[in-house]
C-alpha cells in the first residue's frame, strides 16, 4: 500500500473518531435508567473504539512522516485508554467479566473476527534493542552462574537399584519380543508367497482374459481417481475446502513483507531526522528570533505595567513561577469560561486528550497540502512553531526575572512600596511543609547501598527472575462463543470461550504493561487470577505477555521461593529486591504459579517443610504500594482454587479470569491448526469435525501432546502414501484423563462464590444491580 492509502486510511479514522465524540459527548448529558439502553449504548461505543484502534494501529505502523506519527501515537493512546474505561463500565454494569454483542455485530454488519483486539507492534518496535541487550544480559548471567535455562524445569530423580533393573529387563525384554514378532512375520510372509506361486504354477490363464482382468482393474482405479478429483473441484468451488496452493506463502506475500522491511527502514531514518531538525531549527531560532522574542516581552509586560497603574493606582504584584510567571497574565481565558469547561468536562480521562489531538489533525493536517512532500519528510514549518512556542517560554523565565526586579525598583522609585517580610516568611514556610511531607511519604529503602544490576545478577542466581518463552498471543488458539446473548436471554450463564480470554489478556495485561501513557491514566489492574484445569494454556498466557511486552518475568512461587531468603525478615527483603528491580526495569510480570499454595485454608503435612504460606501477610502490602506509574502486574495461576482461602485469595487478586476447557469450535481449529503447525497435512480422510466432536472434555495440552505422539518424523514421511486419520490421533489420547463436566462445574461454582460472582448471581436471580453492588461491598 501506498503512503496516499495509509493516509486516506487514517483520515476515515479520524472522521469516524470525530463523529464518535460528538456522540459520546451527546449521551453523556443524556440520564437513562434502562440498564439495556445503556449496555447496548456502552457496547456500541466499545466496538467502534476497537475499529478506529484497528485501523490506527496499522496507520501508525506503517505511515513514515515523523509529526502525523506522534499525534497519532498521542490519539491511538488515548483510544485505549478509552476502550478499557468502557470494558470497566460493562463489567461494572453486568457484574461479569465476559460479555456478547452477537446482536449488535449484525446491527453494525460485522463479524466477531473484526471485533478481535490487536496487539500494538510499537510496543517491542520502538524498544527491541533494550529487549534484546537485557536478554544478553541475563543469557550472560546463567552462563556464568552454570544454569542451564532450558534443564532448569527437568530434575532427575534418583530411583532404588532394583527399581532400574525391573526397568531395564521390561525395556529390553518388550526389544526382544518386538525382533521375535518381526523375525515371525517375516517366515509367514516367505511361506505365503510359496503357497501361492506353486497354486499360480497349475493354472495357465489365457491372455486375453488377463488382458481384460488387467484392464478392468486399471479403469476402475482410473474412474475412481477421477471422482475424486471432480469432487475436490466441486469442494473448492463451493468454499468447502481451500485450493491447493493456498497455505503456500505466495509472491505477493513475499513482496508485502519486504516492503514492510522497507518503510520501517524509512521510519527510523525519518525519525533521527526528525530528531536532529528539532535541535538545530530551535538553536537557528534563538539566534535569529531570540533577541526580538524578548524584547517583544519586556514591552508587552511593561505596557501591563502601566495599564495596571493607570487603572488601580498602584503596580500589580508579579505572579510567582508556581502560578505561570507572565504567561498567566496573557492568557486568553477569563475564570467564568474555566468555570464552563469545568462543568461540561466529561468523566472520562482521556476524551480530553482525543479531543486535542481530533482538533490537531483538523487545524493542520485534514485539508494540508502535501504535494511537495513525496517522500513524507518532516515539515520544518511545523517544527518553527512548536519551537517557537517552546523557546518563547524558555525566554519568558529569563524575562520574568529581569522584569520581576524592574517592578520592584518601580515600586520603589514611584510607591516607595516594599516587600512585606511576613508574606515572604508564609511562602517560605509553605515550602519547606511540603517538602516535610514529600518526604515523609517515601519508602525506606532496604538494599540502599546496592546496585541494580547487583540486584538484577542476585535474582537471576536465585532463579526469581526468569527467562519468559517466547510465545505470542496469537499462539493461544480458539473461536468464538457464538452463543453467549442467547444463552443469557433464557438466563443461562455461558462459560467463556477461548478467545474470550485471550482478549481480557489484552485488555487487562498487555495494553497497560505496553502503553505507560494508558496504564497511569486507565482503570488500574494490578493483580490477575487464572483459574482453570490443567492443560488449558494458564502459564503459556503468563509468558505471552511478557513475549508481547518485552516485560521481566519474577517468578515467585512456594515452590521456587522453598528455602531461599531465610529467616524472619527474609520474605521481606525479597520482595523487596523483586519490586525494587521489576520498577527500575518494568514492564515486569510476577508470577506465582499454584498461587492457592501461598493462601492454603491447611497447609498439607507434605508441604509445611516448604513453608508455602511466607508471602500471604505481604502481598496486600506489596499491592497497596504500587502506583498508577509502576507498570508491574502480578499474575497467579492456579488449576486447585478451592483449597485456598477465598477472602484473603480474592484480596490480593483484583481480577479473576476463568479459563475453560476449549468447546467443539476451538477444539476444531485447534485439532487442524496443531497438526498443520507440526508437520502433518489435513486431507479429506482426516475428519477433523468427527475429532473435534469425540475429544470433548480434552484440553489444549491433550491435543498438543496427542499431535506430537502420532506427528513423528517417520509418520510425517509416510503422508504421501499413507495419509492421515482420525483413528490415529483418538488412539493417542484415550490414555488421557479429560475434563469432565462435574469438574468444570467445580470451577464455575467456586467463581459464583467471589464477589464478582456473588453480584452476578443476585443479579440473575432477580435482584437489581444496584443491590448486588451493595451486598457485594458489605460482604467485602
Amino acid at each position: 500500500m501506498s503512503n496516499a492509502m495509509y493516509d486516506k486510511i487514517w483520515h476515515q479514522a479520524q472522521e469516524a473518531l470525530s463523529v464518535l465524540l460528538d456522540k459520546e459527548s451527546q449521551k453523556m448529558i443524556e440520564p437513562q435508567r434502562n440498564q439495556v439502553f445503556i449496555f447496548e449504548t456502552l457496547a456500541t461505543f466499545y466496538i467502534k473504539y476497537v475499529q478506529i484502534f484497528r485501523n490506527l494501529e496499522n496507520v501508525y505502523d506503517q505511515i513514515i512522516h515523523p509529526q502525523k506519527r506522534i499525534l497519532i501515537r498521542k490519539v491511538l493512546d488515548g483510544v485505549m485508554g478509552r476502550v478499557l474505561e468502557l470494558k470497566n463500565e460493562m463489567v461494572e454494569l453486568e457484574l461479569t467479566e465476559f460479555h456478547y454483542f452477537d446482536d449488535i455485530l449484525q446491527d453494525l454488519k460485522l463479524t466477531p473476527q473484526q471485533l478481535d483486539i490487536p496487539i500494538p507492534k510499537y510496543f517491542l518496535k520502538e524498544k527491541l534493542e533494550v529487549i534484546k541487550g537485557r536478554e544478553k544480559i541475563l543469557a550472560q548471567i546463567l552462563a556464568d552462574s552454570g544454569i542451564d535455562p532450558s534443564k532448569v524445569k527437568y530434575s532427575l530423580k534418583s530411583i532404588p537399584l532394583d527399581e532400574a533393573v525391573k526397568l531395564i529387563q521390561i525395556a529390553e525384554r518388550a526389544r526382544q519380543g518386538r525382533l521375535r514378532a518381526l523375525f515371525m512375520k517375516q517366515i509367514f510372509l516367505q511361506e505365503y508367497k510359496a503357497k501361492q506361486s506353486k497354486m499360480l504354477g497349475k493354472k495357465v490363464m489365457d491372455p486375453w482374459a488377463a488382458a481384460l482382468r488387467i484392464q478392468k482393474a486399471w479403469r476402475g482405479f482410473y474412474e475412481c481417481k477421477n471422482t475424486e478429483k471432480l469432487r475436490e473441484k466441486e469442494m473448492i468451488f463451493l468454499g468447502m475446502t481451500p485450493p491447493p496452493l493456498f497455505n503456500e506463502v505466495s509472491a505477493t506475500v513475499i513482496q508485502a513483507e519486504k516492503v514492510d522491511r522497507l518503510r520501517n527502514e524509512v521510519q527510523i531514518k525519518h525519525e533521527e531526522d526528525y530528531r536532529e531538525a528539532l535541535v538545530t531549527i530551535k538553536n537557528d531560532l534563538k539566534l535569529m528570533e531570540g533577541v526580538d522574542i524578548k524584547e517583544n516581552l519586556q514591552d508587552q509586560i511593561r505596557h501591563w505595567f502601566i495599564e495596571c497603574r493607570n487603572l488601580t493606582g498602584t503596580f500589580p504584584d508579579y505572579p510567582d513561577i508556581e502560578e505561570g510567571g507572565s504567561a498567566i497574565i496573557f492568557s486568553n481565558k477569563t475564570t467564568q469560561q474555566e468555570e464552563d469547561e469545568e462543568w461540561k468536562m466529561s468523566p472520562s480521562v482521556f476524551l480530553p486528550a482525543m479531543k486535542e489531538g481530533n482538533n490537531t489533525y483538523k487545524d493542520i493536517w485534514m485539508n494540508k497540502d502535501e504535494s511537495w512532500n513525496f517522500s513524507q519528510d518532516y515539515d520544518p514549518e511545523l517544527i518553527k512553531e512548536e519551537k517557537r512556542r517552546e523557546l518563547e517560554s524558555e525566554i519568558r523565565v529569563q524575562v520574568d526575572e529581569l522584569m520581576r526586579q524592574e517592578l520592584k525598583n518601580l515600586k520603589l522609585a514611584v510607591d516607595r512600596e516594599r516587600e512585606h517580610p511576613e508574606k515572604a516568611r508564609k511562602k517560605e514556610k509553605g515550602k519547606k511543609g511540603k517538602k516535610k511531607e514529600k518526604k515523609a511519604k517515601k519508602d525506606k529503602d532496604l538494599t540502599a547501598d546496592r546496585t541494580i544490576e547487583s540486584l538484577y545478577k542476585e535474582l537471576v542466581e536465585e532463579g526469581l527472575l526468569i527467562q519468559a518463552l517466547k510465545v505470542n498471543l496469537s499462539d493461544y488458539i480458539g473461536e468464538y462463543s457464538y452463543l453467549g446473548t442467547t444463552l443469557r436471554q433464557v438466563a443461562i450463564e455461558p462459560m467463556p470461550s477461548l478467545l474470550d480470554v485471550r482478549q481480557l489478556i489484552t485488555l487487562y495485561g498487555i495494553w497497560p504493561l505496553g502503553s505507560a501513557a494508558v496504564h497511569e491514566k486507565a482503570p488500574l489492574v494490578k493483580s490477575l487470577l487464572l483459574v482453570g484445569p490443567s492443560g488449558v494454556g494458564k502459564k503459556m498466557l503468563v509468558h505471552a505477555i511478557c513475549t508481547e511486552t518485552g516485560a521481566n518475568l519474577f517468578n515467585l512461587s512456594s515452590s521456587n521461593i522453598a528455602g531461599k531468603y531465610p529467616g524472619k525478615n527474609g520474605p521481606q527483603m525479597m520482595l523487596h529486591a523483586v519490586f525494587k528491580v521489576a520498577r527500575q526495569l518494568q514492564p515486569s510480570v510476577v508470577w506465582i504459579e499454584d498461587t492457592e499454595k501461598t493462601f492454603y485454608k491447611r497447609v498439607p503435612s507434605v508441604e509445611k517443610m516448604n513453608e508455602p504460606k511466607r508471602l500471604k501477610k505481604h502481598l496486600p502490602k506489596i499491592l497497596k504500594l504500587l502506583k498508577p506509574e509502576d507498570r508491574i502486574l502480578i499474575v497467579g495461576t492456579t488449576q486447585r482454587p478451592f483449597d485456598a482461602e477465598l477472602q484473603s485469595f480474592c484480596k490480593v487478586y483484583q481480577k479473576i479470569i476463568l479459563v475453560p476447557r476449549p468447546d467443539y469450535a476451538s477444539r476444531y481449529v485447534l485439532w487442524k491448526q496443531i497438526i498443520e503447525r507440526n508437520g502433518g497435512v489435513v486431507t479429506g480422510a482426516l475428519n477433523v469435525s468427527c475429532l473435534a466432536k469425540v475429544t470433548d472434555g480434552f484440553t489444549q495440552g491433550h491435543i498438543v501432546q496427542a499431535v506430537k505422539g502420532v506427528l513423528t518424523d517417520q509418520r510425517i514421511r509416510r503422508q504421501t502414501y499413507k495419509p492421515l486419520t482420525a483413528v490415529e490421533f483418538i488412539m493417542a489420547i484415550t490414555s488421557m484423563n479429560p475434563v469432565y463436566k462435574e469438574e468444570e462445574e467445580s470451577f464455575k461454582n467456586w467463581y459464583a462464590k467471589t464477589p464478582l460472582g456473588k453480584k452476578r448471581a443476585l443479579a440473575i436471580t432477580g435482584g437489581s444491580t444496584e443491590k448486588a453492588k451493595d451486598s457485594g461491598k458489605k460482604k467485602e
